[in-house]
């Protein structure tokens, strides 16, 4: 496998979390978030989530790299630290709410429903970035 191949298939395997991500959270409207199993849920595929898309962009930087790719490698570095920086500030808002749920309060699953909406909005983009970009990155794919 050459390393332009090796680039094009991180950024490939890429997409499948976000993917992934975009169906099983679009499942979330059809539960209510004030049961404690279904926000468990929730973050559980926050957090699995945000740690594949940095992982997997840490690598996807690193095959940019070694294939001399340098724009495309400070993208996917760039996604994968803001992957790592989200899921901090995604699972710290959901303990929030969640707890504020717990303890009464009417407006917490309004608010977790605006997470998990953020959630899937910023997903939604970075999503669209990746699949509009490959063809720009990789002509002939």
């Amino acid at each position: 496998m050459s390393a332009n191949e090796a680039a094009l298939a991180a950024l490939i395997l890429l997409l499948f979390p976000m993917l992934y991500f975009l169906i099983a959270s679009l499942t979330f409207f059809l539960a209510k978030l004030q049961d404690p199993v279904v926000t468990r849920l929730l973050r559980g595929l926050f957090q699995t989530y945000f740690t594949a898309v940095g992982v997997l962009g840490a690598l996807g930087a690193l095959a940019f790299a070694l294939s001399g790719r340098g724009i495309g490698a400070a993208a996917l570095a760039l996604l994968a630290a803001l992957a790592v920086t989200a899921r901090g500030w995604f699972l710290r808002h959901l303990d929030t709410w969640i707890r504020a749920r717990d303890a009464g309060d009417p407006m917490a699953v309004r608010r977790l429903r605006r997470l998990h909406l953020g959630g899937i909005a910023y997903n939604a983009v970075q999503f669209a970035g990746i699949v509009a970009s490959i063809p720009r990155i990789f002509p002939a794919a």
